[in-house]
C-alpha cells in the first residue's frame, strides 16, 4: 500500500548493514527538481521503519536533536543542569556515568529501558552505586524530555537494590559518660562536638574558622541537600570551650591535621584509634544519630531539630509555614545535658 503524499518513505539500502532501512521525508525540492530529503532514522526491518515513520508523523521531533548521543546529552546536561546540584550528588552522578560507556555513542532517543536497566544490573557494585546510576538516568531522561528529544521517561521503570536497614545506632548514656571522662585526651573533643552539634562528618571537617561566630554562638555550614546547605547550628555550652580552644590554633579550618584541613581518610584513622581507646561502638555518623535521639528525648521542637540537622520537615505546615529564630534553636539545643 502506497503512503500518502508527503507522508515519507522507507527504503532499503544496499550492502550488509545492521539497520539497512532508511526512513526519510521530503522537505522540498532543489533547483533541478530533485527532492530534498530529511533523514528521520534507520531501522532493522521495513516494519520497524514504518512504525518510526508513523511515530514521526504523529508527533514530529527535531531530527538534529533526535541524533544527539548519550555522551552529547550528558555533556550538555553537565553544562546546563549539573551546576545546580550539590557537590556530593554531582560527583556521584559523574562517577555513575562511567558505567554507561557501552551506550555513549548511541542516539539517546534510541536507548530503551532494558539497556538502561542493564547498566544498573551489570555494574557489579553495591546498592549505592546502583542508585546513583538510576539517579543519572532520571536526570538525563527529564532533561531529554525538556528538550523534546524523548516523549516518555524510561527511567521511571528502572529498579535497583534497596538500601539495607541501617546498623547504626545512637551511643548509649554509658558510652557518652565514658567519652566525657576522657575529654582532655587528644581528639576526644571532636567526638563530643559531633554529638552536641549533629554535623555530618564531611560538614564538620569542612568548617572554616570564618564559619564560627563565637560572639553570636553559632556555626554555619552544611552540604548535601538544599535544606542542609548553609544552615546555622548553635554552639552548645558544653562544647563551647572545646571550640574556643580549636579556634586558637593556627590555620583556616576548625578541625586540622598538622596545620591543614583534616581529610575524611585522616579522621577515619583517628576515629579507629578513638574506637580502640574509648570502646566506641559505632562510626562518626553514629554521633549524628545520637544528637537527634538526644534532642528528641529532651523534648526539643521537631522543626528546630530539622533545621539544625538540615532535614526537610515531613509535614507541609512545618516545612512551609513554621519559622524559627536562632534564639529558639539555641533554647532547644540546650535541652541536651550530659
Amino acid at each position: 500500500m502506497r503512503n500518502p503524499n508527503g507522508y515519507g518513505t522507507v527504503a532499503k539500502l544496499s550492502g550488509n548493514r545492521r539497520r539497512p532501512y532508511i526512513v526519510k521525508k521530503t522537505r522540498g525540492w532543489d533547483e533541478g527538481g530533485y527532492p530534498i530529503s530529511e533523514i528521520i532514522g534507520y531501522a532493522a526491518t521495513r516494519e520497524e521503519g514504518l512504525k518510526l515513520l508513523a511515530q514521526y508523523n504523529h508527533d514530529p521531533w527535531d531530527v538534529d536533536l533526535a541524533k544527539i548521543t548519550l555522551q552529547e546529552l550528558f555533556d550538555l546536561w553537565k553544562e546546563k543542569k549539573a551546576p545546580k546540584l550539590g557537590d556530593s550528588n554531582r560527583k556521584c552522578i559523574f562517577s555513575a556515568f562511567k558505567h554507561c560507556s557501552r551506550l555513549y555513542k548511541l542516539p539517546y532517543k534510541s536507548i530503551k529501558a532494558y539497556q538502561m536497566q542493564d547498566t544498573i544490573d551489570n555494574c557489579g557494585r553495591s546498592y549505592s552505586t546502583q542508585g546513583a546510576i538510576k539517579n543519572l538516568w532520571c536526570h538525563l531522561d527529564h532533561f531529554a524530555l525538556e528538550l523534546d528529544i524523548v516523549s516518555r521517561c524510561y527511567s521511571d521503570l528502572l529498579t535497583s537494590d534497596p538500601v539495607p536497614p541501617t546498623s547504626r545506632d545512637r551511643f548509649s548514656d554509658e558510652v557518652i559518660a565514658r567519652i566525657w571522662e576522657h575529654q582532655d585526651e587528644p581528639w576526644v573533643d571532636t567526638v563530643l562536638i559531633l554529638i552536641y552539634s549533629g554535623w555530618r562528618i564531611s560538614e564538620f571537617l569542612g568548617l572554616k574558622k570564618s564559619d564560627v561566630d563565637l560572639e553570636a554562638g553559632t556555626m554555619r555550614g552544611g552540604t548535601k541537600t538544599k535544606a542542609g546547605k548553609n544552615r546555622i547550628v548553635p554552639i552548645h555550652s558544653l562544647i563551647r570551650p572545646m571550640i574556643e580552644k580549636r579556634m586558637e590554633e593556627k590555620g583556616n579550618y576548625l578541625i586540622q591535621w598538622k596545620g591543614r584541613q583534616c581529610s575524611d581518610s585522616q579522621y577515619r584513622s583517628i576515629w579507629k584509634d578513638l574506637t580502640e581507646r574509648l570502646q566506641l561502638p559505632g562510626t562518626p555518623h553514629s554521633c549524628r544519630h545520637t544528637f537527634e535521639s538526644l534532642m528528641d528525648s529532651a523534648g526539643a521542637n521537631r522543626k528546630c531539630i530539622d533545621l539544625i540537622m538540615g532535614h526537610v520537615s515531613k509535614d507541609t505546615g512545618n516545612r512551609v509555614y513554621n519559622h524559627k529564630t536562632i534564639d529558639e534553636l539555641r533554647f532547644n539545643i540546650e535541652l541536651i545535658t550530659k
